[in-house]
């Protein structure tokens, strides 16, 4: 099963991603995992990626896609794999698909942009041990306070309206024709959040007849 987990920042594609691979035994590749993988181990892309990121410079497609596909390549991913967080873009789609890389199934989250800045905004992190909680989801005993530690609770600067917002305008801009483009090749499966992780699971379990 080669698939790909589409949907907006904070739709909960990471988490999904991860059930499925434990569940069908397949490594999920995620863009930023492998580039730190690939820098680590000096393979020749990686350097060359790191040469990007040290000048300050957005690491381009070609450097990024080069690496998945050597990814791809490596015994584990036989038998299957999910990407998460590529392709972003239309043009990298495209490039996938004229290096010969394949998909089964397309999965994407759907969740109303008015959930995920609520979702998000919502989000508490530990100043002292990372631990994180919701305001509403997952909220600490002690408002402000960490249960483990009791450290300070503080939004993330990601997390603020603003910054979920301007990544949304990214996402639908940028990421959202890559639903288009896969439902005109019959891949794609459209799932609707879910009020539970474990709810999400099973919408995406009977999407792809699992």
């Amino acid at each position: 099963m080669k698939m790909i987990f589409l949907g907006a920042p904070g739709a909960g594609k990471g988490t999904q991603a991860d059930i499925f691979a434990k569940r069908l035994d397949i490594p999920t590749i995620s863009t930023g995992n492998i580039l730190r993988a690939a820098i680590a181990d000096g393979t020749e892309t990686g350097r060359q990626a790191k040469s990007y990121m040290d000048a300050g410079q957005l690491v381009p497609d070609e450097v990024i896609l080069r690496i998945v596909k050597e990814r791809l390549d490596q015994p584990d991913c036989q038998k299957g794999y999910i990407l998460d967080g590529v392709p972003r873009t239309l043009a990298q789609a495209q490039a996938l698909e004229d290096m010969g890389v394949t998909f089964d199934q397309v999965v994407s989250i759907e969740v109303s942009d008015e959930v995920i800045v609520k979702r998000m905004t919502g989000r508490r992190a530990c100043t002292k041990c990372g631990a994180t909680y919701h305001v509403e989801a997952a909220p600490p005993k002690v408002e402000g306070v960490c249960d483990q530690c009791g450290g300070p609770l503080v939004q993330r600067a990601d997390d603020t309206a603003e910054t979920v917002l301007r990544r949304l305008e990214v996402f639908h801009a940028q990421t959202e024709p890559l639903k288009e483009f896969y439902g005109a090749r019959g891949l794609l499966k459209l799932v609707d959040n879910q009020p539970t992780i474990e709810a999400t699971t099973q919408a995406i379990c009977q999407a792809l007849g699992l």
